[in-house]
């Protein structure tokens, strides 16, 4: 299974790793001069959680990065995972409108 949050949609990232060498200038040397660039992976730190919705009375287990897990705390598991297309809406009655008597 690929890593890749299912709620926000980060994956894997690449880039560099840079090795340096010398004594910063703020230290009283000449500086720092990067030696070598090698290419690395920043990977995202994702976690299996099992979320309880009371909305569909039901749990759901997700595959999230620990930023989902604060929108899912700010906004709502249910909202949230609407929102991501986890689970489709639920078909509520509807409110009529208060009749004026």
């Amino acid at each position: 299974m690929s890593r890749v949050c299912q709620v926000t949609g980060k994956k894997t990232a690449s880039g560099h790793k840079y090795a340096r060498r010398g004594v910063p200038k703020a230290k009283g040397g000449v500086g720092l001069r990067t030696t070598g660039k090698t290419k690395r992976q920043f990977k995202v730190n994702l976690q299996w959680k099992t979320i309880w919705v009371p909305e569909i009375n039901r749990r759901v287990r997700v595959r999230l990065s620990t930023r989902a897990l604060r929108t899912i705390t700010k906004n709502g598991a249910y909202a949230t995972l609407v929102k991501a297309g986890i689970i489709k809406p639920s078909k509520g009655k509807k409110k009529s409108a208060p009749s004026e008597s």
